[in-house]
């Protein structure tokens, strides 16, 4: 008898959940969730919908084999990358307001003016991710001359985030699993893009590792849905006794200290409860102390754009028992708020 995992009651829950959602955005593509134990790598439910006309049809495979522009859910990665090359400090400020390079002015959601790494993470600002990659890249803003060696940035940054889980393999228990799609070295744009979540993309299962590594204090855990092998008793129908368990096992410890982890658990924290948080209207007085992070991605459909809705989160905030994603791809509605 293989015993899994999942839990039957949260996985059909969770399937009702994104089916009635997406009836009710009528423009969203399809939508997607993961929800892990952060310390074990316990996959608690996997449940993917899209939409096919008017039917709902079932597509949980695209949790592991899809991959998507994630926004700035995956800001957490950037700020730590930012900490562990040292071009940034916890408490260091830049100031929010759109940036010139070459032809193209790049700017948060709103100009926030003068703003540290827990109000960047907080109200999710791109400028003071910008300033990150730039800063990675070796470029100087005023004089608008560096990033002598483009290879090394984005080499640079994709190692760090790699250590999340993120453009790599999760390790889960079955045949294959996406890796996401690499865009290779392009211009210091799209190194920016790359630090808010708009470049490289990523499967919903490695979002759900990554913000399972930062819940966990660093540690990167395999994520697995097999449990454990019983004999079967085909007298009482019973299972029998063990003959394999899956042992948690960490793929890898982040290379960032644990004062850097805090900072970012803080930031995260705000994101929830703050009184600015992207979330806060959502989740702020909860009973349960969530984390998180929320992701708007903006995507081509050949007139315009359509975008990703993501939201990564932990609870509770101080012993995490649960991580998760929340991918929602293509949504005409940029203002939706499923």
């Amino acid at each position: 008898d293989l015993v899994l995992t999942l839990d039957i009651d949260l996985q059909q829950q969770v399937d009702a959940i994104l089916e009635e959602e997406l009836k009710k955005e009528t423009t969203a593509e399809a939508a997607y969730v993961v929800m892990m134990n952060p310390k074990t790598g316990e996959i608690l439910s996997l449940s993917g919908k899209r939409r096919d006309g008017s039917k709902i049809s079932n597509e949980t495979y695209g949790t592991i084999y899809n991959s998507y522009a994630m926004g700035s859910a995956v800001k957490g990665a950037t700020v730590l990358t930012g900490f562990e090359t040292g071009v940034i400090s916890p408490g260091d400020v830049f100031l929010d307001a759109p940036i010139t390079i070459g032809s193209t002015t790049k700017k948060s959601w709103r100009t926030m003016g003068l703003i540290n790494d827990l109000t960047a993470l907080e109200r999710s600002s791109n400028v003071y991710m910008f300033h990150i990659a730039m800063k990675i890249a070796g470029y100087d803003k005023k004089k608008k001359k560096g990033f002598s060696d483009p290879e090394g940035a984005y080499e640079t940054m994709r190692n760090y985030f790699a250590e999340f889980g993120l453009g790599v393999e999760t390790g889960i228990d079955l045949p294959s699993e996406g890796t996401g799609y690499n865009g290779g070295v392009q211009r210091l744009g799209n190194l920016m893009d790359l630090a808010i979540g708009q470049f490289d993309t990523y499967t919903p299962l490695q979002l759900a590792q990554y913000i399972s590594t930062i819940a966990n204090d660093g540690y990167r855990m395999q994520p697995h849905i097999m449990k454990e092998v019983r004999n079967s008793d085909h007298t009482s129908e019973e299972s029998g006794e063990v003959i394999q368990a899956f042992e948690p096992n960490a793929l890898n410890k982040i290379s960032m200290s644990q004062e850097y982890i805090d900072r970012v658990q803080e930031g995260l924290r705000r994101v929830m409860s703050g009184s600015q948080g992207t979330a806060a209207a959502f989740f702020s007085g909860v009973s349960y102390d969530p984390a998180g992070k929320t992701g708007t991605a903006q995507v081509w459909n050949g007139a315009g754009y359509n975008y990703n809705l993501t939201l990564v989160g932990y609870a509770p905030y101080d012993n995490p028992e649960i991580a998760m994603s929340v991918v929602v791809t293509n949504v005409g509605n940029g203002n939706s708020t499923i």
